[in-house]
């Protein structure tokens, strides 16, 4: 009975030891082809489930299923309008066809081998055949940026030369349509392909640079010559507005001091009219106040009219 027992042990473990060697599992993400010896047996097995193959004899040779990401070296492509730019693109692909896959390229790090020869040039084809701005811009939209200080004529020239008749997502398309025909004996199809990022090369972009710094002084210098413009312009109002405002303010005072000049004669006149000989008196001393000083010296006649008041002292001083 033990010897039995063992037996059949060991035969339910080789059976088991079989079925799970003959067993293999496909998930969502693979696709599967079996060889036996190096030569494809069956039709590939795209569907995920358990599968089975004679065990130590068929191989399981499992390849992706998903998309699959290629990125291409960046490169030196100049334009059609002879500007030198890097250019970086990538793409998603995927396979199509597992029996070819594995006749032609055998892996994924082969495919993207296959991908750097065939994308690659298609990339600087379509490049090369476009202005720089056909690869930057997809549409013509209005920029909703703009240049201070550009004149209005020069924004509209400028306006009109960012205008695109093919446009980025167009070249992109192109791409695509040169590279998936050498692609179909791999088994490959690209599903997109995309320009990741567009910049000038170094000696470009420093010259791009310098001309976007002269530009902004020359414009900083046009507004200064503006601005002094202006300045100037208002220093100029504000001493005419100033010189006409002390001319009104001269006029004012002089007329004030006119009228109060002539208000005064009138009280003056009216005092001393009063009494004649009293303003004769008055003057009369207010002569002798100015014109006859303790150092002075006259000569004049006895008659001279300025000395009547000296002949007659009042009767309280004689």
């Amino acid at each position: 009975m033990n010897n039995k027992a063992t037996i059949t042990l060991i035969i339910i473990a080789a059976l088991g030891a079989a079925f799970y060697s003959a067993a293999f599992v496909v998930d969502e993400t693979e696709q599967v082809v079996l060889t036996r010896f190096g030569r494809i047996v069956r039709e590939p097995i795209t569907d995920p489930g358990l599968n089975f193959r004679i065990p130590f004899i068929d191989t399981v040779n499992k390849y992706p299923k998903n998309l699959q990401h290629w990125d291409g070296d960046p490169g030196q492509i100049p334009t059609l309008d002879k500007t030198f730019i890097w250019v970086d693109s990538f793409a998603r692909w995927k396979i199509t066809d597992p029996v070819k896959f594995r006749e032609t390229v055998g892996d994924v790090i082969g495919a993207n081998s296959r991908l750097n020869d065939i994308i690659d040039p298609a990339v600087r084809n379509a490049v090369t055949s476009y202005r720089l701005i056909e690869t930057v811009r997809s549409s013509n939209r209005e920029l909703d940026t703009f240049e201070e200080g550009i004149d209005a004529a020069d924004g509209r020239q400028q306006r009109q030369s960012f205008r695109i008749a093919t446009g980025r997502e167009k070249i992109t398309d192109s791409i695509l349509t040169e590279a998936q025909p050498k692609l179909d004996k791999f088994g490959i199809e690209v599903v997109d392909v995309q320009i990741k990022r567009v910049n000038y090369v170094d000696q470009v972009r420093e010259s791009v640079y310098n001309r976007m710094i002269a530009e902004r002084k020359q414009i900083a210098e046009k507004f200064r010559s503006e601005g002094e413009g202006e300045a100037r312009k208002i220093r100029g109002d504000k001493e005419r507005d100033l010189k006409e405002i002390n001319s009104e303010a001269y006029r004012q005072s002089q007329i004030i001091k006119g009228k109060a000049d002539a208000e005064a004669t009138r009280i003056y006149a009216d005092a001393f009219g009063v009494d004649p000989e009293f303003y004769t008196y008055i003057k009369t001393l207010e002569v002798y106040s100015e014109s006859i000083g303790r150092d002075s010296a006259l000569v004049l006649s006895t008659d001279s009219d300025l000395l009547k008041y000296l002949k007659t002292l009042p009767r309280d001083l004689e």
